[in-house]
């Protein structure tokens, strides 16, 4: 009897081991998933919140547009073929090689601001038979004739560009008209050969052209991020384009739209641009990381933040079966993943076995997809807020 109760009580105990081990283990998965809800919603985290805004109405302009473009008597100055109607201000009319643009005639001094542009992109010619484009503007030079959508290369400053025209034909995998935006120091140049592709922080196809409905774009810049965003379907919602933190503007600037046609043409019109200054409450740190005054346009990682490019370095080979991954992760905003596979990749010229990087590249996928599908979760609660419309 003395055996067998001490066979029982063994295995008694041996079972409260697996049954406390059960009761454990759902505590440690619900810390593992808080944990990474918490990292999830922190690269998600909303910049909306305790901000006010109002608007500039001498950054602004709107119908019935009065006076724009006679001297002294308004706030933007015509270049070009630009041109006043009741309905737009014309950039460039339906023709080729034209050129033309609005310009603010005072400089902006607003650390955190957003721009709203209505804007309307139409002409005769069929799909790819059209160009090339316009451009909305922040730099140090103003009402300057170039090959930039019609304003001068080797800008200062930052360019948001609804480019229309492929150049670069071989490049099939970018449908246009395609929206883009670059920083410039005064010393970088736009390829317009390769549609601007080496120097963008970002972008997104946006179906502008011919619409029937308004066509919107949105540009914020708050805390040293870049925020694009468009509102081309008709839908009263803003669809994202870009966000890029690290952004360095300095201040300043002034505010312009220029357009230009080649031997293809279109006609590019602004409807209003309207400016919005951001009231933002900062944390000390926050204060204290932006006391330093900014007189150079820059951006910070710019290495990590087009990670999708860098595969096109001579230093970095990318196999043919990872590149079509690389552009879907790419497609989640998840920069670290691409980081990831690339460094994975470039440590094969180092003697990293194949199977190694099978591993590395599957684990990452993995960890990716898992952040993920939270970040969804998220991200569908954080979207609802901050698509809104302000007009």
């Amino acid at each position: 009897m003395a055996a067998v109760n001490s066979s029982k009580l063994s295995l008694s105990k041996s079972q409260l081991n697996v049954m406390s081990k059960w009761n454990i283990m759902p505590y440690k998965l619900h810390l593992i998933f808080t944990f990474l809800l918490l990292f999830v919603s922190l690269c998600f985290s909303d910049d909306d919140h305790e901000m006010e805004e109002f608007l500039k109405r001498e950054f602004s302009l709107s119908k019935p547009y009065q006076g724009v473009g006679s001297l002294g008597s308004s706030h933007w100055e015509l270049m070009g073929d630009a041109m006043v109607t009741t309905d737009q201000v014309r950039l460039t009319p339906d023709m080729q090689s034209r050129q033309g643009a609005v310009w603010s005639r005072i400089p902006c001094h607003l650390k955190d601001w957003e721009m709203q542009v209505h804007f309307k992109v139409h002409g005769q010619g069929k799909k790819n038979l059209n160009g090339d484009g316009l451009a909305i503007w922040y730099t140090k030079e103003r009402m300057q004739k170039g090959p930039v959508f019609g304003n001068m290369d080797n800008f200062t400053g930052l360019g948001v560009f609804v480019d229309t025209y492929p150049n670069e034909e071989k490049y099939i995998e970018r449908i246009f008209p395609f929206v883009i935006a670059m920083v410039g120091n005064g010393t970088i140049s736009y390829d317009h050969e390769r549609d601007g592709r080496p120097t963008e922080l970002g972008g997104c196809n946006a179906m502008v052209r011919n619409q029937k409905h308004d066509t919107f774009l949105f540009i914020r810049y708050i805390r040293r991020r870049l925020t694009v965003m468009i509102d081309i379907d008709g839908q009263h919602e803003w669809r994202d384009c870009l966000d890029i933190p690290g952004v360095r503007l300095p201040l300043g600037y002034y505010f312009g739209a220029s357009a230009i046609t080649g031997d293809l043409s279109d006609n590019h019109d602004i409807i209003s641009l309207k400016l919005y200054q951001l009231t933002v409450l900062r944390s000390k740190k926050e204060e204290e990381e932006e006391e330093d005054v900014v007189t150079i346009p820059s951006v910070d990682n710019m290495e990590l933040l087009r990670c999708k490019t860098c595969k096109k370095n001579k230093k970095t080979f990318v196999p043919s079966h990872l590149d079509h991954l690389i552009s879907s992760l790419s497609l989640c905003h998840i920069d670290f993943c691409c980081f990831f596979l690339f460094s994975a990749v470039g440590q094969n010229e180092e003697g990293m076995s194949g199977l190694a990087i099978f591993f590395t590249v599957l684990f990452s996928m993995l960890g990716c997809i898992f952040l993920v599908v939270i970040g969804m979760v998220v991200y569908s609660h954080w979207n609802e807020s901050r698509r809104k419309r302000f007009y």
